[in-house]
């Protein structure tokens, strides 16, 4: 349901268009001067920035905070460090096949968009009912609060942090996110590779000291690598979830890509360029660990990189927390730049309202679609247990991922003559697609309460979507209530639709 703007004051649905120019009118009833430029989304996603919003994204605090659930789920060294490079490497496949869909699918979205042009509307609504009420707004309120407490951090050691001083700090970062994602496309992707190289550098100044202490001989810890507590059937897919929870943001950049310059050239590279260096950032950044820390005192730390510093770094530790607030902010400003482009495109296909597909007449962003998660975050920080909600759906992104990659086995045999400028060997998405349907299965079997939870929280998406799309007999009060609604934030707001959005 693309909708095509016309030059006039009120739309046939009742809402305010653009001119010509893609300009609200004057209050006088003239048009702005001639000149003006379209009301779009530019193209200024270069292969640097795709780079910087893959990266930037996947990289946040886990791995310099917390990154023992790998190793508490598999028992060993060896076997943890072993989860780490396979769920890597099935990363990678499922980002290569990511490349190949949007290439041929040169629309924004990601997921949605790849569920719906295979499998319909009903799930690929469902797909964003779920992110849009509880996935994003809870995952940017958890990685939000982790940049909340390491930027007090400095102040408060060796003193604990009061709760509501993190989560006010952690209110005013979501705010500032918001607002750069809502002004400027560049100066968000301008940012973007700043707080990359950061984070980038952040894992050198870990990787760089742990290779120097192999090159002393401190192996001691990589010794009967794989002796310790054996991995049972109910830990090693709990193992996977932590390793594949810690590379996901490899599909974002899929949800911009019709502001991607050469998507067919850029998209792919950036997606390969990025899964390579984090994978072997992340390995590295372990077996830097593992230099200094044993198993046993890594499963213990609240904070394995300020307990590596410390032990390396001497004074230069108190640098790892600004780092590490820098690296959180990376993902929470990546994640709403990429998430808002998912709901601009689904509101875009009349599955959520009309206002999140419009566009600011100046700013050239979806400005509706970004500050939507902000009262939904804000929400979620301070009412709630995050993590459980989280739990309870994270079998859900995972269906949904392997549900896509699936759609592009079945687009190769009913679509043999698409164009397709990536092409990847069929047992790429095979492999990936199968691994995300066992770890989803395995999720039920080792978890059943919360992944029960999560399933009827998901299928509520199928009533929604009856009422709210399917249902077109709404009563005339509704659809002026709604009209109103949406004419008077498209004032307020200063957003019109998109000019020609159909032939993007």
């Amino acid at each position: 349901m693309v909708r095509k703007p016309v030059v006039a004051t009120i739309s046939k649905g009742g809402y305010l268009q653009g001119n010509a120019q893609g300009r609200l009118p004057s209050r006088g009833g003239k048009e702005p001067p001639a000149g003006q430029e379209r009301v779009v989304l530019k193209k200024k996603i270069t292969l640097l920035r795709g780079i910087s919003i893959i990266i930037g994204t996947i990289i946040g605090a886990g791995i310099f905070i917390s990154p023992k659930g790998v190793l508490q789920n598999t028992g060993s060294v060896g076997m943890s460090l072993t989860v780490w490079t396979v769920c890597g490497i099935l990363s990678l496949f499922g980002a290569l096949s990511y490349a190949e869909l949007g290439t041929c699918i040169k629309k924004s979205g990601g997921h949605y968009t790849y569920i719906l042009e295979v499998f319909g509307p009903l799930l690929a609504f469902v797909r964003v009912w779920v992110e849009l009420l509880i996935i994003r707004p809870a995952a940017t309120a958890v990685i939000s609060l982790a940049f909340g407490r390491y930027v007090l951090e400095p102040f408060f050691m060796p003193c604990d942090i009061p709760e509501l001083a993190i989560k006010l700090i952690t209110a005013v970062g979501i705010t500032l996110v918001m607002v750069l994602n809502s002004m400027s496309v560049s100066w968000s992707a301008r940012i973007q590779i700043f707080l990359t190289f950061c984070k980038l550098t952040a894992i050198l100044i870990i990787i760089v000291p742990g290779v120097m202490q192999l090159i002393k001989g401190q192996t001691q810890h990589f010794k009967d690598p794989f002796s310790g507590k054996d991995s049972s059937l109910m830990g090693l897919p709990l193992a996977f979830y932590y390793g594949m929870y810690a590379y996901a943001g490899w599909f974002y950049l899929n949800f911009v890509t019709e502001e991607v310059e050469n998507p067919e050239r850029t998209v792919p590279l950036a997606i390969c360029i990025s899964m390579v260096i984090v994978t072997l950032g992340y390995v590295l950044t372990n077996v830097a660990y593992f230099t200094t820390i044993s198993a046993e005192e890594l499963l213990l730390s609240n904070a394995v990189a300020v307990t590596f510093a410390e032990r390396l770094l001497g004074n230069f530790s108190l640098a790892v927390p600004i780092f590490v607030a820098l690296s959180c902010f990376g993902s929470m400003n990546g994640g709403v730049f990429a998430v808002s482009r998912l709901f601009y495109v689904a509101s875009r296909e009349g599955h959520l309202p009309e206002i999140l597909s419009m566009i600011h007449v100046r700013k050239h962003t979806p400005l509706p679609a970004v500050i939507v998660l902000h009262p939904l975050t804000m929400v979620m920080l301070f009412s709630g247990d995050l993590y459980s909600l989280l739990n309870f759906l994270s079998f859900a992104r995972w269906f949904f991922i392997g549900l896509a990659v699936a759609g592009l086995i079945y687009l190769r045999y009913k679509r043999p003559d698409m164009h397709r400028p990536f092409k990847v060997p069929l047992f790429i998405p095979a492999l990936f697609s199968f691994t995300c349907f066992f770890m989803v299965i395995l999720s039920l079997y080792s978890d059943p309460f919360s992944t029960g939870i999560g399933f009827v929280i998901t299928l509520t998406g199928i009533p929604a979507y009856y009422l709210f799309v399917i249902w077109d007999k709404k009563p005339k009060w509704f659809r002026r209530t709604s009209d109103t609604i949406t004419r008077t934030l498209q004032i307020i707001l200063e957003v019109v639709p998109e000019e020609d959005c159909d032939k993007l």
